[in-house]
């Protein structure tokens, strides 16, 4: 039975691709109407694994498990990674279907774990279109790789 649904809200934010790094994420707890919001950041890394470590970290700070979540993130990456790829990269033992070794596999890894304590919904939106939330994710990453 899920206890509570939560949105979770991603983006994160590179300087150089690798350069410094920041991930945002906006929590929204429906059943209180409470906002969280948390970042970090990473002296050198990609703009892929500042997506991944949003929505891990977004998980993360999520203490109960089984809640009902919905994740809104901006990068396709992530999206089509969790919903349509990591399957097929399990079976094939982390390899892409180019047979080269998955890409950020760690945080993938460390994704696919988080989500089992779930029931998660995973949604695109379009980055900088003036979604209320998506826009404070970015501010937050972008505040966090610049601090």
């Amino acid at each position: 039975m899920m206890k509570n649904k939560i949105t979770i809200y991603t983006d994160g934010a590179c300087s150089g691709n690798p350069g410094k790094g920041g991930w945002g994420v906006v929590l929204v707890f429906s059943d209180t109407g409470e906002e969280s919001f948390i970042s970090g950041y990473e002296k050198l890394t990609t703009n892929n694994k500042m997506e991944l470590k949003a929505a891990i970290e977004g998980l993360k700070s999520i203490k109960d498990t089984k809640s009902l979540i919905e994740i809104y993130t901006d990068s396709q990456y992530v999206k089509n990674g969790i919903n349509l790829w990591i399957n097929k990269w399990k079976i094939n033992g982390w390899k892409t279907a180019n047979k080269k070794e998955v890409a950020n596999k760690k945080l993938w890894i460390e994704l696919d774990l988080l989500t089992q304590h779930h029931k998660i919904s995973w949604f695109w939106v379009k980055g900088h279109s003036g979604n209320y939330y998506n826009e404070i994710a970015d501010k937050l990453a972008v505040e966090a790789m610049n601090n």
